[in-house]
């Protein structure tokens, strides 16, 4: 048994625990590898062992990778998906939407008529999430829940016709004491409910939640999605490629 193997049967255990502790079906929790900082390689092995779906963080470094995983990424029976999940700029829009199965962390109505403007172009409709700031930390991004710019792009976001709204994304605080980190996700989860009943024509249901040392609470709180690098690939080096 591989390092991975072993890894992705302890996470599986720990998912599966975590969703009966909840009252919930494993099956209704997806999991995403974040594949971020790691080579193609690792991508193909962890395809080989039954994962479908990568996040990544980087447009320059994803698209270092995607040659070599365009053979996953077009085979007919359950192809590999890659995401988007770091922060995009504008500018870097049009290579996103060329490169990615879709967008997690749409944070502005700009971003979005950027993403929407490139899709139309490549004949595309690109499912997005959008990124909410739940944490206080600087370091964070997404959009403030109560902001005038979260009501505006949900407002014109049934307009933008190459864009398929799925959910919501966030981070919680790093390091934060375990009623922080739940009153994160939930705040999330109530952000999905109000923003659902308030624009009907929008799809919320992915709650894309919990990394590696909080997806327990995530799951507890509602996540449909989780994001798991560290505990299925290791620690990772810092990344010190092109941006």
């Amino acid at each position: 048994m591989t390092k991975l193997e072993e890894n992705l049967e302890k996470l599986e255990e720990a998912i599966a625990d975590a969703c009966h502790r909840a009252g919930r079906r494993r099956e209704d929790v997806e999991l995403m590898a974040v594949s971020k900082t790691y080579p193609a390689e690792t991508i193909v092995e962890a395809a080989s062992l039954g994962l479908m779906l990568f996040g990544e963080n980087r447009v320059q470094e994803f698209s270092c990778k995607a040659e070599e995983l365009k053979p996953l990424r077009s085979r007919g029976e359950r192809p590999v998906r890659m995401h988007l999940i770091g922060h995009l700029q504008s500018n870097k829009a049009a290579k996103a939407v060329e490169l990615f199965d879709a967008v997690d962390s749409v944070d502005s109505l700009r971003l979005a008529q950027r993403l929407n403007e490139a899709a139309g172009k490549l004949g595309k409709r690109l499912p997005i999430l959008i990124e909410v700031k739940l944490s206080p930390e600087e370091t964070k991004e997404g959009l403030e829940p109560e902001s005038a710019e979260a009501a505006q792009l949900l407002e014109a976001l049934s307009d933008l016709r190459h864009l398929e709204t799925r959910g919501l994304m966030t981070i919680a605080p790093w390091g934060a004491p375990e009623d922080v980190t739940r009153a994160c996700f939930r705040s999330l989860r109530e952000c999905r409910d109000r923003w659902g009943a308030a624009y009907p024509k929008l799809n919320l249901e992915v709650l894309s939640m919990g990394m590696s040392g909080d997806f327990p609470l995530a799951i507890a709180e509602g996540a449909t999605r989780i994001r798991v690098g560290t505990a299925l690939f290791g620690k990772r080096a810092p990344y010190v490629g092109p941006q």
